[in-house]
């Protein structure tokens, strides 16, 4: 699974806005927006 991808299920899964999490982690909304989108595989 694309990390990205991962990002984007956990996210959902947890019912939280792009900005609900960025609020959370200290970091803008964009940030989470282009983790999301991201293309690469995550690390296994």
């Amino acid at each position: 699974m694309k990390l990205g991808n991962s990002l984007f299920h956990a996210r959902k899964k947890s019912g939280l806005t792009q900005e609900e999490v960025a609020d959370k982690l200290g970091v803008s909304r964009q940030t989470i927006s282009k983790g999301e989108s991201r293309k690469q595989k995550a690390a296994t």
